[in-house]
Order: structure tokens, then C-alpha cells, then sequence
């Protein structure tokens, strides 16, 4: 059974965002809600009002992929509000939240990290937790593994820790970037007990997540470029690769690179001098314990 909050309000907003000029229907009369009607996404739908109102109402149980579909269109949904929407219907949601086993970082993976001399790279989890990083890796991201959390977590960082808006020029962005991915692992891990109390966390102490998280957003980081403020090295643009690991879809290797002959390639090297001790390695960090 789907997630009737999550369904209900993921539904709503997206209904909420497109008008009747937008959806080719003629807008008459006054409106109390903004969008769409529920009856005139029924109609581009092709369902009964009766049956679209129990689907905005959560209950997705037995929904077809072609009902699926058709909501996608009349919602306008883009690719991966699409893949939101089926996690949301067929993702099946236990009685009591799980604490999920903690996947481990496989000894192939932290030999690949440990080759990569010259790039920043990490392993992360769905829940923005830092399982295991190179040693350039930890340099670039030393506050966030100087921060009380542990392991290691961007996601408490950037909401939680005052020096995020520094270390992150464009936070706004990043900050935005991060509630969309934590929506997306929510739809696919509903109920996963780690995931569900740091987005109960970050709802109570953070009013930015609060009011992004309410909005219903979705984003999968992919490639990009992304800006820092390093405390030791100043201003670096680096591009991201975020890639899945096979065999561990909750697990993502994420890498940075600067563009050859740049000041940020400059900066990368002196951050990997700054770093470089004999006894660094790509250790996992065990949940609850310092990242290494």
C-alpha cells in the first residue's frame, strides 16, 4: 500500500502548479484553490471525479500503469515526478518503520577509491550519509567531517551546521537539490526508520527544509557542476558524476574533477598536498562512528 500522506500531498501540489490556460481548458467562474480542479484533472485524465478523488485521497491500491500514466500527463509530469509517482503506487510500505541493514562499501569499490589519487570521490547512501571517501575526498569535504555528525552527513550539514551557506556559495541550490533527492529516496524507502527520522530532524530544526520539503519537489543528482569555499583553498568550481554501484542501487559513487589548467585544478592539487598523509585510506565509516 502507497504512502496516503505523501500520495495525497505530492498529488495536490502538482495539481496546485497548472492552470486551466496551461492545461488547454477554458477557466470560468471564480476558483477557491489554485490550479486545477480535481474534477478538470479528472476529465484530462480520463477518469471519474469519484475515482480521482480517491487517488489524491492516497489510495493507490490496484491503480493501473495506464491510469498512472494518463495522471502523468495531466499533471505534466516530467520524467522523474513520473518515476516518483509509480515508486509512490507500487512501493509497498510495512506496517512499522525498518532499520534497514546497513550496506557495506565493497573492498573493490575502496580500492577503486584509494586509485584515484587526483580526484575528490566518496560513497554515499540514499540518506546523504558518507560511507567511505578517498583521502582527497575528505579534504574537500573536511567541514562536513568535522561536523559532530556521524557518519558523516551532507544533508545534516547543510540544513543543520552554520557554516554550510559559506562552504556552499550557491546553497540555495544545493540546499533546494538535496530536500528534491531526499523526497525521491522517501517515495522509493517509505518506510525505512533512519530515512523517516532524518526528515522528522531536519522538518523541526531546519524552517529552509520545512518549506522546500512541503513544496514536493523531486531531483536525482546526476552530473553538474557544483561551487565551493574551502577554508584551506579558497573558491573551487569542480564538476560531479554521480553513478549507482552495481548490486547496491542505495549506494552512490560520487567524484569530482576540475577543468584541466584552471585555478580549481590548481587549488585540487594543493588541497591533495595539503592532505596527503601515509596512512590515509578509504576506510568505511561504520554507522554511528567517525567516516575515515
Amino acid at each position: 500500500m502507497a504512502n496516503r500522506s505523501e500520495v495525497r500531498d505530492f498529488l495536490t501540489a502538482r495539481r496546485a502548479r497548472i492552470t486551466p490556460e496551461q492545461a488547454g481548458l477554458p477557466a470560468y467562474g471564480s476558483r477557491r484553490v489554485a490550479g486545477l480542479r480535481r474534477g478538470e484533472v479528472a476529465v484530462l485524465a480520463g477518469v471519474s471525479v469519484e475515482y480521482y478523488t480517491r487517488l489524491e485521497r492516497g489510495n493507490l491500491s490496484g491503480v493501473s500503469d495506464s491510469v498512472l500514466d494518463a495522471l502523468a500527463r495531466a499533471l505534466r509530469l516530467d520524467d522523474l515526478e513520473r518515476r516518483h509517482l509509480y515508486d509512490l503506487a507500487h512501493t509497498p510500505v510495512a506496517r512499522r518503520p525498518r532499520r534497514p541493514a546497513a550496506p557495506e562499501v565493497r573492498p573493490t569499490v575502496l580500492r577503486l577509491l584509494d586509485a584515484m589519487t587526483e580526484v575528490p570521490a566518496f560513497v554515499r547512501n540514499d540518506r546523504f550519509e558518507i560511507l567511505a571517501a578517498n583521502p582527497l575526498g575528505r579534504a574537500l569535504y573536511a567541514p562536513i567531517f568535522a561536523s559532530p555528525h556521524r557518519p558523516p552527513s551532507t544533508a545534516r550539514f547543510i540544513f543543520l551546521e552554520p557554516q554550510a551557506t559559506g562552504f556552499y556559495p550557491e546553497w540555495d541550490r544545493v540546499a533546494r537539490d538535496a530536500v528534491g533527492a531526499l523526497r525521491i529516496a522517501a517515495g522509493r524507502h517509505p518506510d525505512d526508520d533512519r530515512l523517516i527520522r532524518l526528515i522528522g530532524e531536519l522538518s523541526t530544526r531546519s524552517d529552509a527544509f520545512r518549506t522546500w520539503w512541503a513544496e514536493q519537489n523531486v531531483y536525482r543528482h546526476g552530473a553538474g557542476v557544483k561551487r565551493f569555499r574551502h577554508p584551506e583553498v579558497g573558491d573551487l568550481d569542480l564538476s560531479h558524476e554521480s553513478m549507482s554501484l552495481a548490486d547496491t542501487a542505495d549506494l552512490t559513487l560520487v567524484t569530482y574533477t576540475a577543468d584541466p589548467n584552471s585555478p580549481s585544478a590548481d587549488a585540487l592539487r594543493v588541497l591533495a598536498s595539503w592532505s596527503a598523509t601515509p596512512t590515509t585510506t578509504s576506510t568505511p565509516s561504520p554507522a554511528g562512528q567517525p567516516g575515515h
